[in-house]
């Protein structure tokens, strides 16, 4: 009888610890994306504001914002321009995207990408991530443009066809164990867009996902408790015949796996949409990526208060900051800070929701 009243208390003792499995619930993320460090000269400051977090351009960042964040009780995230090539090309003509006649792609709008098989700028772009890492301890890096050249975020959008130049021919060629014929790039690209089109699609995604996996062992490797985040195109995959899988090289499953965290970008008025199509696409992502991944993975959107094109009034910005803070959203994010320096009613909209737990 002892030694059973003995093991009946082992037992309540042992159930009264912590389950190192159960996961710790984390506090919603409310913040703002861009340049904030414009609400800090504007005399804001973060906690004031109700922000827990703020995404801030790696060219924006610097050690007084850096440390003035942390002070205020702002988690940092740093937003990594990925695959926009336009300044590393003017040194670098070889890393320009190639379209199917064999000629330079040119600009999409304001965006340059670049052809995301050249070495010498995945090397030029791992080296800035390890020295920012160096330089700052930071709470996630947020990998910004993982797409094949093109521009999203206008009511058109540009989707060119890229890249065909002979080092992606040959990468892809070599995928398949098979030279692709043609004597021309012209040549080349048309048998493959006729003869190879869903496993030239399927290499392009996953030339991608390798960028997402090399940047993401970067970052655990120097600062393995920070967050990989992706902002992504946020288009469903029948939209522009399927262009987030054909032309973007998107796969949200496939990014999901890799990711800690998922930003679609909802920029409703950019994109002609209503406000309810941010609470749609959360929950359609959710719904995607399915319980055991969201288990693992968060989605955290970034929304539009920016006014272009046009003028997102102060109740539209309301409307789908609430919509983009929707189940199973666990943060939200805002663009951009100079909308809101611009507009006190934008400030008092977001300050109201970000003292409620989740707003709403």
């Amino acid at each position: 009888m002892k030694n059973f009243l003995l093991f009946l208390l082992l037992i309540g003792i042992c159930s009264c610890k912590p389950n190192p499995s159960k996961e710790v619930s984390e506090e919603f993320v409310k913040g703002v994306y861009g340049n904030p460090g414009t609400l800090l000269k504007a005399g804001y400051s973060f906690d004031s504001l109700g922000m827990n977090a703020v995404f801030v351009r790696s060219v924006s960042l610097n050690r007084e914002f850096y440390e003035t964040s942390k002070v205020q009780g702002a988690k940092v995230f740093v937003e990594f321009p990925t695959l926009n090539g336009k300044e590393y090309l003017i040194d670098h003509p070889g890393a320009w995207p190639i379209d199917e006649k064999g000629e330079k792609s040119p600009p999409a709008d304001w965006f340059m990408g670049i052809c995301p098989t050249h070495p010498g700028f995945k090397e030029y772009r791992s080296m800035q991530l390890r020295e920012m890492l160096k330089e700052y301890q930071v709470d996630g890096v947020f990998l910004d443009y993982v797409h094949w050249h093109a521009q999203f975020e206008t009511p058109e959008p540009i989707l060119p066809e890229t890249c065909f130049c002979d080092r992606c021919t040959g990468a892809f060629g070599a995928s398949l164990n098979k030279v692709i014929p043609g004597e021309t790039i012209p040549q080349k690209a048309k048998w493959i867009l006729e003869n190879a089109d869903p496993e030239w699609r399927s290499w392009r995604v996953e030339i991608l996902n390798g960028w997402v996996e090399d940047m993401g062992k970067i970052l655990k490797s120097q600062q393995p408790t920070a967050k990989l985040g992706v902002f992504h195109c946020a288009w469903y995959p029948a939209d522009y015949d399927s262009a987030l899988y054909r032309t973007m090289g998107l796969d949200p499953v496939a990014l999901a796996e890799r990711a800690d965290v998922l930003s679609p970008m909802l920029f409703h008025h950019m994109k002609g949409r209503p406000t309810s199509w941010v609470g749609e696409y959360v929950a359609w992502l959710g719904q995607t990526l399915g319980p055991e991944r969201l288990s693992k993975t968060q989605i955290w959107p970034i929304v539009q208060s920016h006014n272009n094109p046009g003028i997102v009034s102060p109740e539209e910005f309301r409307r789908v900051m609430i919509e983009g803070s929707k189940a199973p959203s666990s943060g939200i994010m805002m663009f951009s800070d100079q909308s809101l320096v611009e507009d006190p009613k934008k400030i008092k909209v977001m300050k109201d929701l970000f003292a409620k737990e989740r707003p709403q």
